[in-house]
């Protein structure tokens, strides 16, 4: 069952949780109960694969879903057909006791396919299980790749229309052409004026506003929310990480209880709150480590105390993580507070109000034992991705760079010699001029288009363009919509004729 984090809505089940996406009343659901694997459980999971171990793990938080429903949903989400890997998320040791988890062999080369090729087809169960028969609306504000992801995910999906809003001029080329060449009768794409936070808040205020759901209501639409908000969204992403501890210990690289680190390059901080939960279901993780780009309101938070969203706003190379309200931080907030909505409930309108809180001493220290925080400036991430290329060949992403220098930092500092594990978040190919630019310096851009830059990364680094990413110059661009972020909900209204 799945309780509100701010006390202020009834008991759900896990159906209702999903078919809802956060709570009416404002807030987000979470399980009243984390439940746990045994070590002998834990141990049985050693030789799994992908798909088995995903299906262990829906099945221990799905509890109104059948088996055969979970088995379903996992065999057409992690198939041959949608990851071009066989592992589904690979580990590739990089030096020493450094791995990257690559999360990016999905049909749109970013982590947010783990997760959003399950979820429509999750979503679709608990619509029935709830007797849900009206059509349903999936609203989606992203900073680059939940978008596409989404988008890929929900399209030609039965009774479901999806409408994504991204920051207008502030995703990468490749990612906004990703997301406008969609061809899908049932998805639409706006561009808004402003910032992914302007794109989230208006998206939120949309899912609040009672008079507007009526109205929907009456219209026989519901809405709902592909964002990690969503349960069904986050769910998934706790499987990566029980997958990626049961590879190393299948191919000796550590023994069995022995704690390892990961990295995480994070804005919305739904990708290490997922490890967090692998972590509470009895993964032996030593410490995570939480990666912010020049946007480092986590960072500033995790050293203080005190989150500050009143500042301003960077744009840079790793637009994903250009994030200044990190949602899912309530969740981990509720769970390290012990369950206390009220104090939740006080902390979000305070932020709402004023744009900050500060949470108590012994709140910080309880999350200092688990996590360690740090940042990466755009000179020092896109010296990464060159230096990493040069000593190892391996090419990273803007956000996956930010993810090694916290590290690197973070090794500097603690001398921590646990195994660790990077995330690598989305395929170098989706920010190709900026990778480029970091390995073969600036001279490599001129004169190039941005499909020329995919080859010329292409050939550079020896990979092959991420079938994802190919031949985008060759869609005809279908969504161009623009609007300011006052406009949204009318912008919804005229997509769905009401």
């Amino acid at each position: 069952m799945y309780t509100s984090t701010r006390d202020n809505y009834d008991i759900v089940s896990a159906a209702q949780a999903i078919k809802l996406g956060m709570v009416p009343a404002g807030g987000l659901f979470v399980p009243e109960k984390i439940p746990c694997f045994s070590l002998q459980e834990m141990m049985s999971l050693r030789d799994s694969t992908y798909q088995e171990i995903a299906q262990r793990v829906l099945t221990l938080f799905l509890d109104d879903y059948t088996e055969e429903e979970i088995q379903t949903s996992v065999k057409a989400a992690y198939n041959e057909k949608n990851f071009n890997h066989p592992l589904i998320a690979p580990l590739k040791h990089l030096r020493e006791k450094t791995y990257v988890m690559e999360l990016w062999h999905g049909p749109t080369a970013a982590f947010k396919d783990m997760a959003l090729q399950i979820m429509p087809h999750l979503l679709s169960y608990a619509k029935k299980k709830v007797g849900e028969e009206r059509e349903t609306v999936i609203l989606v504000a992203t900073s680059g790749d939940t978008g596409k992801a989404a988008l890929e995910g929900f399209k030609d999906v039965p009774g479901v229309r999806i409408i994504v809003f991204y920051p207008h001029k502030g995703v990468s080329k490749i990612q906004e052409l990703q997301m406008t060449t969609t061809s899908s009768s049932n998805t639409f794409v706006v561009a808004v004026k402003g910032n992914f936070d302007d794109c989230q808040n208006a998206v939120k205020k949309v899912f609040s506003e009672r008079e507007f759901g009526n109205e929907l209501k009456r219209a026989g639409i519901e809405l709902s929310s592909a964002n990690s908000i969503n349960w069904g969204r986050l769910l998934p992403q706790i499987v990566y990480y029980i997958n990626a501890y049961m590879q190393l210990l299948k191919d000796g690289k550590i023994s069995f209880g022995e704690k390892i680190n990961f990295v995480v390059p994070t804005g919305n901080f739904g990708n290490i709150l997922a490890a967090w939960y692998a972590l509470q279901m009895g993964l032996p993780i030593n410490k995570l480590i939480c990666a912010s780009n020049e946007n480092k309101v986590l960072t500033d938070f995790f050293n203080t105390g005190r989150y500050d969203r009143n500042r301003g706003f960077v744009q840079t190379t790793s637009p994903s993580m250009d994030i200044l309200i990190s949602s899912n931080l309530e969740r981990f907030l509720y769970e390290m507070s012990g369950h206390d909505g009220e104090k939740i409930s006080a902390w979000m309108q305070e932020l709402a109000e004023n744009g900050g809180f500060r949470v108590d001493q012994s709140i910080m220290d309880a999350i200092g034992e688990v996590l360690a925080a740090g940042y990466a400036d755009e000179i020092e991430t896109k010296e990464t991705i060159g230096r990493v290329f040069s000593e190892t060949g391996y090419t990273l992403d803007t956000h996956t760079a930010v993810g090694m220098k916290v590290y690197e930092k973070y090794l500097e500092k603690t001398g921590d010699s646990a195994l660790t594990v990077v995330d690598a978040t989305a395929s170098p190919f989706k920010f190709n001029n900026s990778v480029l630019q970091a390995i073969a310096g600036p001279d490599a851009l001129i004169g190039k288009d941005e499909y020329e830059v995919l080859q010329a990364l292409s050939e550079y680094t020896g990979q092959p363009v991420h079938p994802g990413l190919r031949d985008l110059d060759k869609k005809p661009v279908l969504h161009r919509r623009i609007c300011t972020k006052e406009k949204v909900q009318e912008e919804i209204k005229s997509i769905l004729n009401i």
